[in-house]
C-alpha cells in the first residue's frame, strides 16, 4: 500500500505547476545551467521524494537545490549538502553508499525516506509563504503513506513545515508549538500513528564550514533517531 500510495504522490509532484515563479525559476535554472554542470541535462522539474517506501525514518529538508536536485532529480543529490547527508546516513548503515551524483547511481536507502517541504528549487532558497503552503499538501501525502515512527527535520524550515503538514493532516499539536534546536525532540500524533520528532541543523554549507554543523554532531543525530527507532519496536 505504501509504495503505491508514494508512488502517486511522486507522480502528481513530478507534474506540478501550480506555482508560476517556481516553475519559470527552475526552467530558467535548468536552461542556463552552471558551467560545470553544461553538458548534462537537467530536471527541471519539481522533484518528489525519494527512498524505501516501507521507512521508518524520514528526513525532511526546505527544498531541491538549483544545481543540486533540480538538476539531478533526486532529493539531497548532486551538491555539498547531499554529500553529508547521504554520507551520514552510511555511517549509520542505513545508505548504500556514502556519496549520491545522479538519480541513476544505484544508490539505496534502508528504512530511510528524504523528501522536502517544498518541492521546486526556489529563487535565493527563499519560497514564499504561499509556495509553502501550496506544497503542503503533498508532504501531507508523503506522511499519510510513509507513515514513519521517526522524522528528522533539517533546519527550522522544515521543522515547521512538518509542524504545518501534521496540523493540517488533523493531528493535535503541543500548545505553544515546540520551537526548533539541533537535537530538539518532541512526541507528535501522526496521521496513522504517533512519531518522535528530532531536529537538526541543515547540512548547508554556511552550516558546515562555519562549523556550527560538524560530522560529529550530524552523526549523533541518526544515532539518536536509530535509538528512537529500536526503541519504538521498529525494525532498523
Amino acid at each position: 500500500m505504501g509504495s503505491r500510495s508514494i508512488a502517486k504522490t511522486s507522480e502528481q509532484v513530478e507534474s506540478c505547476g501550480k506555482c508560476p515563479r517556481l516553475v519559470k525559476w527552475r526552467e530558467a535554472v535548468a536552461a542556463e545551467k552552471r558551467a560545470a554542470f553544461a553538458g548534462e541535462t537537467y530536471w527541471g522539474k519539481a522533484v518528489p521524494g525519494f527512498g524505501d517506501p516501507d521507512a521508518w525514518l524520514m528526513i525532511i529538508g526546505l527544498a531541491p537545490a538549483a544545481h543540486g536536485a533540480n538538476r539531478t532529480g533526486r532529493m539531497f543529490t548532486g551538491d555539498r549538502s547531499g554529500e553529508w547527508l547521504y554520507g551520514a546516513l552510511y555511517r549509520a548503515d542505513l545508505s548504500s553508499a556514502p556519496r549520491s551524483v545522479a538519480r541513476d547511481d544505484g544508490l539505496d536507502l534502508t528504512g530511510v525516506y528524504v523528501t522536502s517541504v517544498v518541492k521546486c528549487a526556489p529563487p535565493a532558497n527563499k519560497p514564499t509563504p504561499a509556495e509553502r503552503d501550496e506544497c503542503t499538501r503533498y508532504l501531507v501525502d508523503e506522511l499519510a503513506a510513509i507513515s514513519p515512527s521517526v522524522v528528522v527535520a533539517l533546519g527550522k524550515f522544515a521543522w515547521d513545515g512538518l509542524l504545518r503538514a501534521l496540523s493540517q493532516a488533523g493531528s493535535d499539536l503541543p500548545s505553544p508549538r515546540p520551537r526548533f534546536a539541533h537535537l530538539a525532540e518532541i512526541e507528535l500524533a501522526g496521521p496513522r500513528r504517533g512519531a518522535t520528532l528530532i531536529g537538526s541543523f541543515h547540512p548547508s554549507q554556511q552550516n558546515t564550514f562555519t562549523g556550527k554543523l560538524t560530522s560529529e554532531m550530524f552523526d549523533a543525530v541518526f544515532a539518536r533517531a536509530l535509538a528512537v527507532g529500536r526503541g519504538a519496536g521498529t525494525q532498523v
